[in-house]
């Protein structure tokens, strides 16, 4: 597209790069660098973009950045609020709407996410919108990076896909049924009666689901704020866990993450994640 300013675009993302301390981001100092900052080929791992692809865009060159491509930069440069809007200004891309997968993750939620390793963690919406999971989170939980419209909040896909209470014994189903609908309740009250995102999820979901309608007729209202979960994972069975929550200021967003169950042998499995996330998360998920 011809609006695209690719001489700034690259311009801006070099000076961002340069003020990134690789510890900033949890990669190592390593003993020589010869950049102030990051490499290209470090934000292009942290992006999951090409190395030959980022090399272009910082020369202001190649094709017009995806959506998808932007958000993933920013989080991987570490962007404000406003350098992030400036950088789909300058990518010719319209600023997303809160609360969907290309969402701009809270910097400080990210940084901790960051440091967080070998513990399963990840930064969802109000609406239960996954915009970035750690390996051990994609370990235990699946990978949510691809899932857009609807089916990007998994209180939707509760309620709407079978396929998606697989991770839930059965005898479990019922309370995180009441649990999700008296979440998002308190979500959607907290937006306010002219957030139109919220209004059409619930529109939607009470008329795709009877059990959705009649547990939003209880009028239940309760943000969860800790669980304890049991998980079926497909390879290492039942996983009981501690789901933590911290909230952002304007509870817009929310870190999870996710602890053994004391008296389990979770603890053990966690640490077996830990591995699987190694091996089988293909590129980086921050």
């Amino acid at each position: 597209m011809g609006s695209v300013n690719y001489t700034e675009l690259g311009a801006f993302l070099r000076s961002r790069r340069e003020r990134i301390r690789p510890v900033d981001v949890g990669l190592p100092h390593g003993l020589r660098r010869r950049v102030p900052g990051l490499r290209r080929d470090e934000v292009a791992q942290l992006a999951g973009a090409s190395v030959d692809y980022y090399n272009e865009l910082e020369r202001g060159a190649g094709s017009q950045p995806s959506a998808q491509m932007i958000a993933a930069l920013a989080r991987a440069l570490r962007l404000t609020a406003d350098e992030r809007d400036y950088l789909y200004h300058l990518a010719d891309r319209p600023v997303p709407a809160h609360g969907g997968p290309a969402s701009h993750v809270h910097p400080g939620m990210l940084d901790l996410l960051t440091r967080l390793t070998s513990t399963p963690a990840q930064v969802i919406t109000d609406l239960h919108v996954t915009l970035v999971q750690n390996p051990p989170a994609v370990a235990l939980l699946g990978d949510h990076s691809g899932l857009r419209g609807a089916r990007a909040s998994f209180i939707h896909r509760w309620f709407t896909d079978p396929d998606a209470r697989r991770m839930y014994p059965e005898a479990d189903h019922g309370g995180q049924s009441r649990a999700f609908v008296a979440d998002l309740r308190a979500a959607a009250a907290r937006r306010g009666a002219k957030d139109t995102e919220a209004r059409s999820m619930i529109s939607s979901l009470i008329g795709a689901s009877s059990e959705f309608a009649s547990l939003w007729a209880d009028h239940d209202v309760a943000f969860r704020r800790d669980d304890r979960k049991r998980l079926v994972h497909p390879e290492l069975g039942l996983i009981e866990v501690n789901c933590l929550h911290l909230f952002s200021e304007d509870g817009r967003q929310r870190l999870l993450w996710f602890t053994p169950a004391v008296g389990t042998d979770s603890a053990g499995l966690l640490d077996l994640l830990a591995v699987l996330g190694t091996q089988e998360v293909t590129g980086p998920t921050l």
